[in-house]
């Protein structure tokens, strides 16, 4: 099961998109949404919410917990 970098990286290249335009999306400096990449730092719990509203994918998805995608 993949961990939480692993996941959002999967789900911006899904998207097409670079880590800079994803921090500036999540309203980031780009380093610090590296770091969430490369699991060296992880959001705040609003943080989370908001990427997992903007891939539009649960929280356990998100996190590694679940294999299914869908909010319930």
């Amino acid at each position: 099961m993949e961990n939480f970098s692993s996941r959002i990286k999967s789900l911006r290249k899904e998207r097409g998109l670079k880590q800079k335009e994803m921090a500036k999306t999540l309203g980031l400096a780009d380093r610090s949404y590296q770091c969430y990449e490369y699991g060296e730092r992880f959001p705040d719990f609003k943080g989370l919410i908001a990427i997992a509203d903007f891939f539009d994918v649960s929280l356990d998805y998100l996190v590694g917990r679940s294999d299914v995608r869908e909010r319930r």
